[in-house]
């Protein structure tokens, strides 16, 4: 049995609160919400925090604001509530699908979605508990100096996992983050480092309190992921697409996001560029998808083939732009439900 370190609990009732608290303790200590990410990897030692900072008891983080001219959402939303919020439809339809593909219900009941934008990254040799990682003396994201998919590498090459990211990063999504000395806004999509070890350019005394969305009016969004199990697993690959199609069916603003093929989610900025102003028809959309599939470069670090997962890329690229256009793909996800259960 795995058990958890010892550590100090800290349960504050407001923002201020916690982030004097998070400002005092220093590097020490993490925030934390649903816990689903952060336990597990404290009960594996690949995070050991002296101080755990509960924001569960502040209710200022638990805010749904869906309005006509943007939307903000608390970061200490559950994935099962924005799972199940009728709102989250038509433009928004990317981040329910993605909320509603994570884990199990279970777990959505208490993962949040500051916590998935956070989500620590993921690799086979990362992954395991200590005994196993100190049988190979560690690697280069934990306590080692080698990183064992790509030995030559000088960075770490663990994936980012997070569902919600690519599909709030194909939406526009801007994130807050507060601390004492302040709050600050940035783009979801600048958020992320391309590596594995420092993934992500959150300060250690930041806490994320919520998320912002322009209107969505006139877009339309989707989701769609790769994992082995038709449910629980983490994502293996993932393809997150949004649009503002205008009523003669044209282009008028593309984005699409790579997930899971690299240390942070990967933007297909020469795909959009490409689409904008043309018709969804065969021609462009396999066009933005051998675009979209040629920055995806995946490693064999996580489950199935890496080619295959390459391949498998500019499929969903196809599909989700299918979808878009207003086509049935219902047969072409279960298909890859039933491929990747086997």
């Amino acid at each position: 049995m795995m058990r958890l370190p010892l550590f100090e609990f800290r349960a504050p009732h407001s923002l201020e609160e916690a982030a004097r608290i998070l400002d005092g303790e220093g590097s020490q200590a993490m925030p934390l919400a649903g816990g689903t990410d952060l336990l597990p990897n404290m009960k594996r030692r690949q995070q050991v925090p002296r101080t755990l900072i509960s924001l569960r008891g502040i209710e200022e983080l638990t805010h749904v604001r869906i309005e006509h001219s943007g939307s903000r959402l608390g970061a200490c939303l559950t994935l099962a509530e924005i799972a199940a919020d009728a709102r989250f439809r038509n433009g928004l339809t990317a981040l329910a699908q993605a909320a509603s593909l994570v884990a199990t219900p279970h777990i959505r009941n208490m993962a949040t979605l500051g916590g998935n934008l956070c989500l620590d990254t993921r690799c086979n040799y990362y992954d395991q508990n200590y005994e196993w990682r100190k049988a190979i003396n560690f690697c280069l994201k934990k306590d080692g100096d080698t990183c064992w998919v790509a030995p030559g590498s000088p960075k770490c090459m663990a994936v980012s996992s997070t569902d919600t990211a690519p599909a709030l990063i194909a939406l526009g999504a801007r994130v807050c983050l507060v601390s004492r000395e302040g709050r600050r806004e940035v783009l979801l999509a600048d958020l992320y480092n391309n590596d594995g070890a420092d993934y992500i350019r959150r300060k250690s005394n930041e806490i994320m309190t919520e998320v912002a969305l322009d209107a969505s009016r006139g877009w339309k969004s989707t989701y769609w992921k790769l994992r082995r199990r038709g449910s629980f697993d983490f994502p293996v690959l993932s393809v997150a697409a949004a649009a503002r199609i205008s009523a003669s069916g044209v282009v008028e603003e593309a984005r699409i996001v790579i997930g899971s093929a690299a240390s942070r989610p990967l933007v297909a900025a020469e795909a959009a560029k490409f689409l904008a102003g043309r018709l969804l028809t065969a021609e462009s959309i396999g066009e933005a998808a051998m675009l979209a599939a040629r920055i995806a470069k995946p490693l064999d670090n996580t489950d199935f083939d890496m080619s295959w997962r390459k391949k498998v890329t500019g499929e969903f690229v196809t599909n989700s732009l299918r979808e878009l256009r207003g086509d049935d793909v219902r047969r072409e996800r279960e298909s890859y439900m039933r491929v990747s259960s086997l």
